[in-house]
């Protein structure tokens, strides 16, 4: 949204990976764990768990692209897109705009187009958003709509 001051209204949770390497299932189960209780204590909406690569793109990097964002997502942590199978995109979809509305700070469009690839696609793949990733950024953006 708006906030500037993201750090003064958030939790960051810090899990200990290099980037290149998975996850381990009991950090996973472990933090599966924590994010529930912080949910309900706060009241936190499900959009509002991200990563520091979301909040802060080209500047943070993790959690990475072996976080298991769609696993969390399904738990009801963080948002995650559907079958993009009959999705037409508008002839005027705007990119920057849908990662705007989406929550990204688009000042930088390179790095917001690599944190969004890194959370959603994860890949990390460069240049412009290809046809079936702009899909996913529609569905993405629609369900702020």
């Amino acid at each position: 949204g708006n906030n500037t001051d993201v750090n003064s209204t958030s939790i960051g949770i810090e899990l200990d990976n290099n980037g290149k390497d998975s996850f381990t299932e009991a950090q996973l189960h472990v933090l599966e764990d924590l994010p529930a209780v912080l949910k309900k204590k706060y009241n936190i909406p499900t959009a509002n768990f991200i990563g520091h690569l979301d909040i802060a793109p080209g500047r943070k990097v993790d959690p990475g692209i072996l976080f298991p964002w769609k696993r969390f997502a399904d738990s009801g942590y963080g948002l995650w897109y559907g079958d993009t199978t009959n999705t037409v995109l508008p002839v005027d979809f705007n990119v920057l705009m849908a990662l705007r509305i989406v929550g990204y700070d688009v000042s930088k469009p390179q790095a917001a187009i690599q944190a969004f690839r890194q959370h959603f696609l994860q890949h990390s793949n460069t240049g412009e958003l290809s046809e079936e990733e702009k899909k996913v950024l529609y569905v993405l953006m629609m369900r702020f709509m």
